[in-house]
């Protein structure tokens, strides 16, 4: 199987989740990225028992959209049962790794208000220690050298990432070479930074359900 295909595998195994387990008019939680796009074309077929959706950013808004899901504002609602997004790493206790898309504050936002996060992923997402990928740092834009200069003491380096603007009008700095042993320390401490927004470890408040798509189908796995 393709990449796309096994992206297209779990995201519809999200979608019967979604199914079986949003009650109906619920609102559903959706994040950002490629794997999420094939959930949202996915989602098509149920969005007349949706009561509407949160928006992790405006290029999810915009996708929702143009299927006919209404999108609700975020204040507007004190819970979410599910919230369904992909991740740029994800190891056994369900930590990951986002951000790749620049989206990670919004979608640590409405994470922490989802009673379920469901993370979308193939097996090449799946790692034993976080840190292959860079970790993406949202960081105010006149805090961005002395926030690099904190995280290169952390063992990291730092780099902007050219070009690049959040949806919340900041910086994005992508961590290279890290390992992260201990990632819900290391999200605390990046945190402290004076200047960062938050960064792309979700470990704090990791996935509860992860749909792993693999050649042999795709697997439920459950928070430790």
């Amino acid at each position: 199987m393709t990449q796309n295909q096994l992206k297209q595998a779990t995201a519809q195994a999200a979608v019967d989740y979604v199914a079986q387990h949003l009650p109906q008019g619920g609102i559903l939680g959706v994040g950002t990225g490629s794997t999420t796009n094939f959930f949202i074309a996915a989602l098509a077929p149920l969005k007349d028992r949706l009561g509407g959706a949160v928006a992790s950013s405006e290029a999810t808004r915009q996708r929702l959209t143009q299927i006919g899901v209404p999108v609700v504002d975020l204040n507007e609602v004190e819970s979410l049962a599910i919230y369904v997004d992909g991740a740029d790493e994800i190891d056994a206790g369900l930590s990951m790794m986002k951000g790749g898309g620049g989206a990670l504050t919004r979608e640590k936002i409405v994470a922490a208000v989802a009673n379920t996060f469901v993370c979308i992923a193939d097996a090449s997402k799946q790692v034993e220690t976080l840190g292959r990928f860079p970790l993406p740092v949202e960081v105010i834009p006149m805090a961005t050298r002395q926030v690099a200069r904190r995280l290169a003491a952390l063992g990291g380096n730092p780099r902007l990432r050219e070009g690049f603007v959040t949806d919340n009008g900041n910086s994005i700095l992508d961590v290279h070479g890290l390992v992260i042993t201990d990632p819900v320390s290391l999200e605390a401490e990046i945190n402290q930074i004076v200047g960062v927004v938050t960064n792309g470890l979700f470990a704090a408040r990791g996935a509860d359900v992860l749909l792993l798509a693999t050649e042999d189908g795709v697997r439920r796995v459950f928070r430790p």
